[in-house]
Order: C-alpha cells, then structure tokens, then sequence
C-alpha cells in the first residue's frame, strides 16, 4: 500500500503539526511517523525532545486531553521515533515519502508493533504513558 506519493505531503502533515492546523481525522498511525520523518530531517529540531511537545500541543489545539489515560503517550511516542530513525539512517538517499512507505509496509508499521517489546499491562500502564519505560518482552532492535 502506497501511504505518500510525494515528501510534499510529509511536508504538510509535519508542517500542519508543528503550526496545529492538520484536520485531526488526518492525525493517523501513518501521519505519526510522517511528522517523526520530518522532525528528523529538520535542521535544528531534535525528535527526542521536540515530538513530545508537538504531540502534547496539537493534541490540546485539536481538543485532546494529555492525561493519564488519554492523548500523549511517551512510551510509544519515543519508540516510534527510534523505529523512524532507524529507517531513515537505513535509506539516507531515498526520498522521505519512500522510506516512509517502507517502514509502513513492515511489520514496524503495523499499530501493535510495540506488543513484541512490550506487555500490555507495561505499555498501557500509566508510567509507560508518562515516561519512557523499557521494553519487558525483548530489548528494541535499534
């Protein structure tokens, strides 16, 4: 499955998060790693520290509430960033709507990639949900 056809609407989506303007039915699984990819090859930004807060404030601007059962998660906020990294440290030449519909055709693109690392009761679980908790299943491969 073809999710982008072009770095013009990964563009858009980091843009749209960044100013808090992205329609939030367009805030997908795919427009999550969209905006890690532009973040990443952002000059000046730091995705580590940078996503937290952008994902915190577009949840607010779209009327999310970041609690400790709903909206920002750092756990899989913080994962997703270093599976994004990975791909894009794997695929430096490649356009970033390329590698992007890579890493969506793997199995890191599917939403409950996380349940291989992480238990259910880890990765749900309030502190996972407030900050980063180690996988308890096997160690990340990156």
């Amino acid at each position: 499955m073809i999710y982008y056809s072009c770095d013009a609407e990964i563009e858009r989506i980091g843009v749209g998060v960044f100013e808090r303007t992205l329609p939030k039915p367009e805030w997908t699984h795919a427009a999550h790693f969209a905006a890690a990819f532009w973040v990443l090859r952002r000059p000046g930004m730091n995705a580590e520290r940078d996503m937290p807060k952008l994902i915190r404030a577009y949840n607010l601007a779209t009327g999310v509430a970041n609690t400790d059962t709903s909206g920002y998660h750092e756990t899989i906020t913080l994962a997703s960033v270093r599976a994004a990294r990975r791909f894009l440290a794997e695929r430096p030449e490649k356009p970033l709507h390329e590698a992007l519909n890579e890493l969506m055709a793997s199995r890191f693109g599917r939403s409950d990639w996380l349940l291989e690392y992480w238990s259910k009761p880890v990765l749900f679980s309030v502190m996972a949900r407030r900050a980063w908790i180690d996988p308890d299943l096997k160690p990340l491969p990156f």
